[in-house]
């Protein structure tokens, strides 16, 4: 685990000692450091930025979603050792479906999408009508006024309502017994139901027609074509599979990295300070090794990286803390930064310029380390403050709904 400017609560006699593992990656051939900034989610220091625009996010969602399907078919309909092209065809139509709602929705919600308020109330109910997922008038309100305001890690944050309701998650549990319940969950086809029909519920409840009626004819057409041509167990598998369990596995593992609870006898709960106290960078990664190595250990320790990187680290990026999730810590101190979509260098030339009137920024490198660390916040948390019992009166069905942001 690597936590660097961390948040004091977390900080011990190496933090910030050690060397910069994104740095760390300098040494490998330069056409590789653009591909291991988008991993990592940090560029390397004076790196030029890439100069995405909210188009490419949009396109390139889409894009994911379409490919990934392409791919999905075609190993369903083909049979045999084809069907190994379902796992691809899930990975990157997940992929395409979490930076649709993870970027692309959320700052439609912010109406900073393309800064244009009708035309991102249209991207932004045509995402929800495809996802499934809070309609977008309520989505926007309730994050706007709850997980940004004076409410943020409060009980009427939903973030909170969703970690002691929907996971069951209370002050003074231990690591391992927030791990175990939430794997628990994660495995379990009743949790699953259950926040599938609470996504269909949060979207249905109050959405506006225009949502409804985009819904019913995506979806009704899908089954009615599917239907005629006997095709319907590849729209199943193919489209569903990714849409509802993965998606929420998704989803859930997300929850578990966005925010800490503030410790106990945290009197000042507003400021710059408190908020950026609450939220941190999780990138993704860890250090190259150490070329002083001697020559057969340095082989060892860079296959050994290598590895890492591709299939733990890899898959953390790519399917759970997709597009600038990574970087939520700077969206929390601009949320409506016109440079957003470039949202690697954003972050980064705040750092550079000092971050002004706001205090330093806090990292957490790799997905474990980062859940980790919110579980050890909310063990330590206040247990009167965080009583799930005051909030009896609250909807398990909707409280699914806030597992994004």
């Amino acid at each position: 685990m690597s936590v660097t400017d961390a948040h004091p609560r977390q900080a011990g006699p190496t933090a910030g000692a050690a060397p910069d593992p994104r740095e760390t990656m300098s040494s490998l051939p330069g056409p590789l450091q653009s591909p291991l900034t988008v991993f990592t989610g940090k560029p390397l220091a004076g790196q030029a930025p890439f100069g995405w625009s909210p188009t490419h996010h949009l396109a390139a969602a889409a894009a994911s979603m379409i490919v990934g399907a392409v791919i999905g078919a075609t190993g369903w309909a083909l049979g045999s050792w084809f069907l190994f092209l379902l796992l691809p065809g899930w990975a990157v139509t997940l992929h395409g479906m979490r930076n649709l709602r993870m970027m692309v929705y959320h700052q439609c919600s912010h109406r900073n999408m393309f800064r244009k308020r009708r035309l991102d109330a249209v991207i932004g109910r045509a995402t929800s009508s495809l996802l499934i997922i809070q309609n977008f008038e309520r989505y926007s309100r309730e994050h706007v006024s709850d997980h940004h305001a004076a409410h943020h890690m409060t009980l009427r944050d939903p973030t909170v309502q969703a970690f002691l309701v929907s996971l069951d998650l209370d002050p003074g549990m231990t690591r391992r017994q927030m791990w175990r319940g939430v794997l628990a969950k994660l495995g379990s086809p009743r949790f699953h139901l259950a926040f599938a029909v609470a996504r269909t519920r949060s979207f249905w409840n109050k959405s506006a027609t225009s949502e409804k009626a985009t819904s019913l004819v995506l979806y009704g057409a899908a089954a009615a074509a599917t239907i005629a041509t006997g095709t319907w167990d590849a729209l199943l598998v193919v489209w569903f599979v990714p849409l509802i369990p993965l998606f929420q596995v998704s989803n859930t593992l997300r929850l578990c990295v966005k925010h800490t609870f503030p410790p106990v006898g945290t009197e000042v709960r507003r400021g710059r300070a408190y908020f950026a106290s609450l939220t941190n960078a999780v990138f993704i990664g860890e250090p190259a090794p150490d070329r002083a190595l001697p020559a057969g250990r340095r082989t060892l320790a860079w296959a050994r990286w290598t590895l890492r990187m591709l299939f733990v680290h890899a898959p953390s990026r790519y399917l759970v803390l997709t597009g600038d999730t990574v970087v939520h810590d700077y969206h929390h101190r601009a949320p409506s930064s016109r440079t957003w979509s470039d949202y690697l260098f954003a972050r980064q030339q705040d750092v550079d310029a000092g971050h002004p009137g706001w205090p330093p920024y806090h990292e957490v490198w790799g997905l474990v380390p980062a859940i980790n660390y919110v579980f050890d916040s909310l063990a330590a948390a206040d247990a009167e403050e965080y009583d799930v019992a005051r909030l009896r009166s609250v909807s398990k069905r909707e409280l699914f709904a806030a597992f994004d942001d």
